[in-house]
């Protein structure tokens, strides 16, 4: 029933191909260099700790000496304190030094204050609440392999060991264009057989979603020549050319034609739904990847395809994103013989329900909906079944 179809997965395999990172390399402010992609690893200069220190608020003391001990000084973080002196203990607070002679830090819960003095009233073990040099990081280990995206974390472990600057992939430049007589923006007239363009602010957003460097070139009157000269622009200025509609073969669908023209193309039909459509091709010296025009078409296919393609060219090591076993709280007995991408959301009890409407128009899905199922061609669902749950969580990033 599929024949002449193309699966999902050997499309994804064709796509990610082609796709390579960009080659030019930017050094960016580790302050800077959050949902950037790393291009070179990264490795400590240092030991994290430098020196040992205390990992709580209390005293830190010789676990040999006896309970009652004068407190000889007090060691603030930021500081340095003097040798510990047999029978004696320092006020110490967290992440202060460990004051030399001390092997152990008691904390404050457990002690009584007396004065001038300190009385233990739980002997410590031998490097209690110290941090040792080296614990978190040593010199020379592998902090951040190449090709990751740093993440808030990630710029906070750099910052830790000293790195200032982080080498990353400039951002891909993400062409965007829509054709169609019909489509209008919102705030303006809608004459009859017009519609409001939802296409561009959905995958433009989805560009910036995924850190692009955004080139909107907006509506393209249909017309061969204007879907040429708006090739040839995004095709000077750009890294990935992404069009929503105009690559079937109706008298208006411009976008096939003009590619052929301008570049190389092929035609794709894919098992999937939605979104059977697909084009990939080239135009100067960017790649170009048409989807379908139906509104939850385009959104699905910007995930399951154009989104890898983007991050394989950001310099990600890892494209796929991670699934979930999620229990299907909804029946669906007559599946597609096409795999499908089901518009689902979480309930309270753990399970995942089923946007009443699956059709391709129907954008309110999107929006409502936590993640896609992806569900195997033919495969019916029974309420209770497991299922391959895509959260949006993965999807966008």
């Amino acid at each position: 029933m599929n024949q002449g179809l193309l699966s999902v997965d050997d499309a994804l395999v064709r796509l990610l191909a082609e796709a390579k990172p960009v080659a030019e390399v930017e050094e960016v402010p580790t302050l800077d260099a959050t949902n950037r992609i790393l291009a070179r690893t990264q490795r400590s200069t240092m030991d994290v700790p430098p020196l040992d220190n205390s990992a709580m608020d209390g005293y830190a003391v010789r676990t040999n000496d006896p309970s009652r001990l004068k407190v000889a000084q007090k060691i603030m973080a930021g500081s340095v304190g003097k040798p510990l002196a047999p029978g004696t203990a320092a006020r110490i607070f967290t992440g202060a030094p460990i004051p030399p002679g001390a092997d152990a830090v008691v904390m404050q819960e457990h002690c009584a204050v007396e004065n001038d003095f300190v009385v233990i009233k739980k002997k410590p073990k031998p490097g209690e609440w110290v941090r040792r040099v080296g614990s978190d990081v040593k010199k020379g280990d592998e902090i951040l392999a190449a090709g990751k995206r740093l993440l808030p974390q990630d710029t906070g472990l750099a910052a830790s060991v000293g790195i200032k600057h982080l080498p990353v992939y400039r951002k891909v430049k993400l062409g965007l264009f829509f054709t169609g007589d019909e489509l209008v923006m919102p705030g303006e007239p809608l004459a009859p057989g017009r519609i409001y363009n939802s296409n561009r602010f959905t995958l433009r957003g989805l560009g910036e979603v995924f850190g692009c460097d955004v080139h909107d070139y907006g509506i393209v009157p249909d017309s061969l020549e204007a879907t040429r000269e708006a090739l040839r622009r995004a095709s000077a200025e750009t890294d990935l050319i992404v069009t929503s509609g105009g690559v079937s073969v109706g008298e208006a669908d411009y976008v096939k034609p003009a590619v052929e023209s301008e570049g190389k193309l092929l035609m794709w039909r894919i098992a999937m739904k939605p979104g059977r459509p697909l084009a990939f091709g080239s135009v100067g010296k960017a790649f170009f990847i048409g989807l379908p025009g139906n509104p939850v078409s385009s959104f699905v296919t910007f995930l399951i395809f154009v989104r890898p393609f983007l991050l394989r060219m950001q310099g990600m090591s890892r494209v796929e994103p991670k699934f979930i076993a999620a229990r299907a709280d909804f029946d669906w007995p007559e599946p597609d013989a096409r795999r499908e991408f089901l518009r689902v959301k979480w309930n309270a009890q753990g399970g995942l329900d089923l946007y009443p409407t699956q059709d391709s128009a129907v954008l309110t899905s999107t929006s409502w909906a936590d993640g896609l199922v992806d569900n195997p061609a033919a495969q019916a669902i029974r309420e209770g079944d497991q299922v391959r749950f895509l959260p949006y969580s993965e999807l966008y990033w």
